[in-house]
């Protein structure tokens, strides 16, 4: 028990993280699986570029709710017990899993089942971020916060990452395996909330009303000038380098790998986010964060292009493996620059503003590809991404100089003191 890291050496937050990982791996596995039935179903009875366009719709219908509801379910976070609106979101997505399960189990897995499944996912999710976000601060003392803040991080983006890999594998297999597998994974995440005792509630200055209050957090991040370059970073660099989520075109109809093919291509960001997740787990970073975030995601949009033009699987997974380690470094140094500058009475709505330019940059991405792809084809939309994607680190660089001159991890005062 001593190897491990010193947040992960208590009960309540080991079993958070545990929680968070495997929901977080159940829900992606999921996303993959879906998208890639959305083109397979498409495929059938249209050409590549118009079952391009239905893909793309899977970020739209995902979207909608996510964007309706994240800032409520922000002030939510902030309100009610974060560890049952926590548990009200895992519990939503073991039912989504078991719906598709039986679809498939059936053989009535269609269009109209999977977007609708697809759109419950995207409630649970708004939900669930900031909940399950804010949540990890209140679970350890206040010296080892950045620690704790690192470690959820890195649960969230490695069950990102791990997650569409276990699926594609999964469904190599069978159509109907990776649904259980999520359905069994969100079980085991519900019980570890359970086990999560009471926690602290933060102060709330009952200043206005629900919506005034929802207004606090969007005016916090908008004048944090640190916080709003790092959210918008992400936002607009995976908006446009959304190589993955072209995967199911690449492993069908550019690299005729198939399924099990689909499966590999999403285990190789995997492999390099697992790797720097375990090295940041004990090795965190201590100097130079912000630069070493605008590094990290100029290297993702170079992997984004170097993938584009690859037509050889190893090359192709090497581009990816790199895209995924870079992607881990570029989250892990956001998600604790947030968390650690945002006081804790305003994480929750803080990261209800997250979670949404994060599904802006996800789902959106999602569609941005299929769309742009039904347009110039799937290599022309992932290589310019990427190219954008670059000169979206260029241009922040010099809009946002808090980004490049952020040397640390620790708190500022004032935040110190409120917390205190």
């Amino acid at each position: 028990m001593s190897l491990l890291p010193e947040p992960l050496r208590l009960p309540a937050f080991r079993a958070f993280w545990v929680a968070r990982l495997t929901a977080t791996i159940a829900q992606m596995a999921m996303v993959i699986v879906i998208g890639w039935q959305v083109y397979d179903i498409a495929r059938e009875t249209m050409d590549m570029k118009a079952a391009a366009l239905r893909l793309g719709l899977i970020g739209v219908v995902q979207f909608v709710p996510l964007f309706a509801l994240s800032l409520v379910a922000g002030w939510t976070a902030d309100h009610v017990d974060r560890r049952w609106v926590g548990r009200a979101a895992v519990a939503l997505e073991l039912v989504c899993a078991a719906t598709l399960a039986i679809a498939a189990w059936t053989d009535r897995t269609s269009l109209p089942i999977l977007y609708a499944v697809a759109a419950l996912l995207g409630v649970a999710r708004a939900f669930a971020g900031p909940s399950l976000g804010a949540l990890a601060p209140n679970l350890v003392p206040q010296k080892i916060l950045p620690n704790a803040i690192a470690l959820s991080s890195i649960a969230w983006q490695s069950g990102t990452i791990v997650g569409p890999a276990v699926g594609g594998y999964l469904y190599a297999w069978s159509p109907a395996a990776p649904y259980e597998a999520s359905a069994i994974l969100f079980g085991v995440s519900l019980l570890c909330l359970f086990l999560i005792g009471p926690v602290p509630r933060p102060e709330q200055k009952r200043s206005g009303g629900p919506w005034s209050q929802i207004g606090e957090g969007l005016r916090y991040v908008r004048q944090n000038r640190l916080v709003l370059g790092a959210i918008s970073l992400d936002l607009f660099a995976v908006l446009l380098g959304g190589a993955t989520a072209m995967l199911p075109i690449f492993a069908r109809d550019i690299l005729h790998a198939g399924p099990e093919g689909l499966g590999h291509l999403r285990a190789a960001p995997a492999v390099g986010a697992t790797l720097t997740a375990l090295w940041f787990a004990f090795k965190p970073l201590k100097s130079n964060v912000g630069v070493k975030m605008l590094t990290a995601v100029g290297v993702f949009g170079v992997a984004t292009v170097v993938f584009g033009f690859s037509r050889w699987m190893p090359l192709s997974l090497l581009c990816l493996a790199l895209l995924g380690a870079a992607d881990m470094l570029s989250v892990y140094v956001r998600q604790s620059l947030i968390q650690i500058y945002t006081p804790d009475a305003m994480r929750g709505r803080v990261g209800a503003v997250s979670t949404l330019f994060i599904s802006a940059s996800n789902e959106l991405g999602e569609a941005e590809s299929g769309f742009l792809a039904a347009l110039v084809g799937p290599v022309v939309a992932v290589v310019g991404g990427g190219i954008g994607a670059v000169a979206v680190v260029l241009i922040w660089a010099r809009i946002f100089p808090e980004l490049r001159n952020a040397r640390t991890f620790d708190p500022p005062v004032d935040n110190r003191q409120k917390e205190a």
